[in-house]
């Protein structure tokens, strides 16, 4: 019996793992185009907005494959990663409507309970990677991302429905400017300390844009509650590159 060299091994790994995320995938990406079919339908909706949906949604599959290797030794994708992975496909909806006119009522308050749902399977996917022994730094990084994804969406929706300013839209750049900052300075890039306070300003931000979404919320309040759910992320920002600052002459970032 011939046995298997360490590259041939990672190899069948590899292949496994992608594998078993395409079994994921290509049912998310199904139901993501029939969910923004009936949309366009029920509201009248123009049908770029399923092609609109479903790019969105391919594009940020397409941007995070390279990371797939991070989840290895494991070789199945996982259930915390499909709800990651229905959370990134109602990310993917809400940027359909990106350019479209105002929602009616009816499509507001949907839009609002479904953005309910995807805060529900945020707290679900890290209780099932936990409860399953299935955690990796790909599922971590995936649920960083669709959260960072969604919020930046939400941000531009509340900014086109003349709920805030253009403004609000700092509530989802926030995040890939700290990502381009760190391209310039090195001790931007360390890895930061577990923190439930970024787990708690994330929901707090994501439901309150969704809650500025809602018919009954206008201007000033909507905008008044989407600052307020700003300066909190600035807050948190400062917090983590104030110590980031203070830590950036240790070791590891020596010349």
């Amino acid at each position: 019996m011939i046995s298997a060299s360490p590259g041939q091994y990672f190899y069948l790994m590899n292949r496994r793992l992608i594998f078993s995320a395409l079994l994921n995938v290509i049912p998310a990406l199904l139901l993501l185009a029939g969910s923004a079919w009936i949309l366009a339908q029920v509201f009248q909706l123009p049908a770029s907005m399923i092609a609109q949906s479903l790019t969105a949604f391919t594009g940020l599959l397409l941007a995070l494959s390279p990371f797939l290797v991070q989840h290895q030794p494991l070789t199945r994708f996982g259930a915390a990663n499909a709800m990651t992975l229905l959370r990134a496909g109602i990310a993917a909806l809400f940027a359909g409507l990106l350019g479209s006119t105002a929602p009616t009522s009816d499509l507001a308050w949907l839009l609002a309970a479904l953005a309910g749902v995807a805060l529900i399977l945020d707290g679900v996917d890290g209780w099932l990677a936990r409860r399953s022994g299935m955690q990796s730094p790909f599922g971590a990084r995936f649920d960083m991302e669709v959260d960072a994804f969604f919020i930046l969406i939400l941000a531009a929706l509340v900014w086109q429905f003349d709920k805030a300013g253009v403004w609000v839209i700092l509530s989802g750049a926030m995040r890939y400017g700290f990502v381009a900052l760190g391209w310039r300075l090195a001790w931007l890039n360390r890895p930061l300390p577990p923190r439930r306070r970024r787990q708690t300003v994330c929901v707090v931000q994501t439901a309150v844009l969704a809650l500025c979404l809602v018919p009954p919320l206008i201007p000033p309040l909507s905008s008044v509650l989407a600052a307020g759910a700003l300066g909190l992320l600035a807050l948190s920002f400062a917090v983590d590159i104030a110590g980031l600052w203070r830590r950036r002459l240790m070791p590891e970032f020596e010349q």
